[in-house]
């Protein structure tokens, strides 16, 4: 039983760190005070963050997804 409880652990452990990690991508993308300006001339800031969102719900939906099979 602790073998499971472990895995359980580390599996959580390892989902948190990619996790922040996804976050901190998602920071990066989209960093308050820098405007991303198209050739059309219409910022795009809020496009970027958008995208960065879905790509972390896209992440988080296989992470769910890998929990799944594993379980």
């Amino acid at each position: 039983m602790t073998t499971t409880f472990k895995k359980r652990q580390k599996e959580m452990k390892r989902q948190d760190k990619a996790r922040s990690k996804a976050e901190k991508r998602l920071q990066k993308k989209a960093e308050p005070g820098v405007e991303v300006i198209g050739n059309d001339g219409i910022a795009w800031e809020e496009d970027i963050a958008e995208r960065a969102r879905l790509d972390l719900e896209a992440f988080d939906a296989a992470q769910a997804q890998e929990a799944e099979t594993q379980g």
